[in-house]
């Protein structure tokens, strides 16, 4: 028997419920053998109020886990946290030297819990060294928002104006995830293909435990991809998939609370409508 190779490129999440933690129990609930490249590790002071601390991994470590990684024949990739110029530059390239064609670019740009946009100087970078090998995308709406250079995003046809500017920067798919900040009735993302706006709904969870949802929403995407789905399938069983682990969700502490990854495959699944526009 062998298993599908999936790969992230990202950052650890000390407590558990984000990064390459999400991304490897995602990969593992999906069938699919998974590893890491760690490029970053996040940690949370206790003793203050669960503030985030950055600790980026050096060039040469990162170099290092890369060769090991590719070595083995990825079949499907995805990146997370990237934390500087330097380092989203060294995976760009080792992503485009690779020739993998499943990537799936997650351009994590803050912690929950975070006002501010962490590293906003990188979004050029993302641009020029990341979203040319992107298959597909998934920003939420702050990231779309400096992706696409049209700022705070609201609306479904907002982000359908920043899909389409994210699109030309090389990007096959976008895939932009409302959140709780976009104006509708459910829980909608937007993905656009080139030609056509879909827009995936599903029932919104009144839970403040989401922690992770992104990265996991990505890791799903990115297993499902290896799998052999097409990039529209992937994303509505992703959806599906995030949706169940939210509507799970935990309480860690006083301060997060995780979406629970295994949930799809224990309890009745989150349903997703799609609808083209």
């Amino acid at each position: 028997m062998t298993l599908k190779k999936t790969l992230t490129i990202a950052g650890s999440d000390t407590s558990g419920g984000a990064g390459i933690q999400a991304d490897l129990k995602t990969f593992q609930e999906h069938g699919t053998y998974g590893m890491n490249a760690l490029t970053v590790i996040v940690t949370m002071d206790p003793d203050n109020h669960w503030s985030h601390g950055i600790h980026p991994i050096a060039l040469d470590t990162l170099d290092a886990q890369l060769k090991t990684a590719f070595s083995t024949g990825i079949d499907s990739l995805k990146t997370g946290m990237l934390p500087t110029v330097d380092i989203i530059e060294m995976a760009g390239k080792a992503i485009e030297a690779s020739g993998i064609t499943d990537v799936v670019i997650d351009p994590v740009m803050a912690c929950k819990g975070e006002d501010e946009v962490l590293f906003p100087e990188n979004v050029d970078a993302m641009v020029k060294y990341l979203l040319p090998h992107a298959k597909v995308v998934t920003p939420n709406l702050v990231e779309a928002g400096q992706l696409s250079g049209l700022g705070t995003l609201h609306t479904v046809e907002d982000l359908q104006k920043a899909a389409e500017k994210i699109h030309s920067h090389g990007a096959k798919f976008v895939v932009i995830k409302g959140g709780k900040q976009l104006k509708h009735e459910k829980a909608a993302d937007l993905l656009y293909d080139g030609e056509k706006h879909y827009l995936l709904t599903a029932e919104k969870t009144d839970t403040t435990y989401n922690h992770g949802a992104g990265c996991t929403f990505a890791a799903a995407i990115t297993a499902n991809l290896a799998n052999g789905q097409s990039v529209k399938d992937a994303v509505y069983n992703a959806k599906i998939f995030v949706s169940t682990a939210i509507a799970h969700g935990w309480k860690l502490n006083e301060y997060v609370g995780p979406v629970m990854h295994g949930a799809a495959n224990k309890f009745h699944k989150a349903e997703v409508d799609v609808v083209e526009l």
